[in-house]
């Protein structure tokens, strides 16, 4: 086990299903005011499929299917918080939580590349993806009970909607391969001869 396997493993959540789903029924209390949270919870019940779908797979090629899909939900729900709903934090006097946050999502991120690399049928395997499944059930508890509430609370009304279209634009960005996005004009080229925006 490495180092960030037991950091993963020392994070376990030590609330029960129970609390985890009192703490979403509570935070969709809060969607008419904040209508990026209605996403947000949405994508977190997405993510919980996710992980049971590679559980459930019964051959290689399906579990490693299944764990593409859960890599790019999860990837691209992160990316979609850290662009929009962390900076809310932060801007809004939870810059610890904003930054324990990308933290946690980084190290996510990153075991998701480590899967990857992995016998999706062994046991370390297994075991990794059961220590990703916890953190990441802890840090969207964090999110449901107490972090976004306290954003919701705290910032100004008008911000609200600006986050949910800010949310959703950067999630589908990401989800759609980027079609969205801004187009850059190919104008010169670096020594490896590989795009450079111009």
């Amino acid at each position: 086990m490495s180092i960030l396997d037991k950091f993963i493993a020392a994070v376990t959540p030590p609330e029960s299903e129970e609390d985890r789903m009192e703490a979403r029924t509570r935070a969709r209390q809060y969607v008419a005011k904040a209508p990026w949270l209605a996403d947000v919870l949405n994508h977190h019940e997405l993510i919980d499929g996710a992980f049971s779908s590679v559980k459930l797979a019964q051959d290689a090629a399906s579990r490693r299917a299944a764990l593409r899909e859960l890599g790019t939900l999860l990837t691209g729900h992160a990316m979609a918080e850290e662009a929009v709903i962390y900076p809310a934090l932060s801007d809004n006097g939870e810059n610890g939580h904003a930054t324990m946050a990308y933290t946690e999502q980084s190290a996510a991120k990153m075991q998701i590349g480590l899967l990857e690399r992995m016998d999706p049928m062994g046991q370390d395997f297994e075991d990794k993806l059961g220590h990703l499944e916890g953190a990441v059930k802890h840090h969207v508890y964090q999110e449901e009970s107490n972090w976004f509430i306290d954003l919701v609370d705290a910032a100004p009304d008008a911000d609200h909607q600006m986050i949910a279209e800010r949310y959703s634009e950067e999630f589908g960005r990401y989800m759609s391969g980027g079609e969205d996005g801004p187009k850059f004009a190919q104008t010169s080229s670096n020594t490896t001869g590989a795009s450079v925006p111009g």
